[in-house]
């Protein structure tokens, strides 16, 4: 984040723990990682609820994280959404 000079400050951490509110905020499983509401890895077609999340690295393999370079287009775009405006 400070190499895109974001504060660290901003991050939001959010417990989701009722199916409920999953649901609800279309939760994947933990952990979701999103910038400005997007996922930074949206699969297609996941169920919603309280569980692991698996996620593909950019190289095939499976990881409990996105790839960072998931992470940092994500936050990317986020800051060129927000300068467009």
């Amino acid at each position: 984040m400070t190499a895109l000079e974001l504060d660290p400050e901003s991050i939001e951490l959010r417990e989701v723990d009722t199916d409920e509110a999953a649901a609800s905020e279309g939760f994947l499983g933990s952990p979701t990682i999103r910038v400005n509401g997007r996922d930074v890895q949206a699969p297609d077609h996941e169920p919603t609820g309280l569980s692991c999340r698996v996620y593909r690295l950019r190289d095939g393999r499976i990881s409990p994280l996105p790839d960072r370079a998931d992470i940092r287009d994500g936050l990317r775009a986020a800051i060129t959404d927000t300068v467009g405006e």
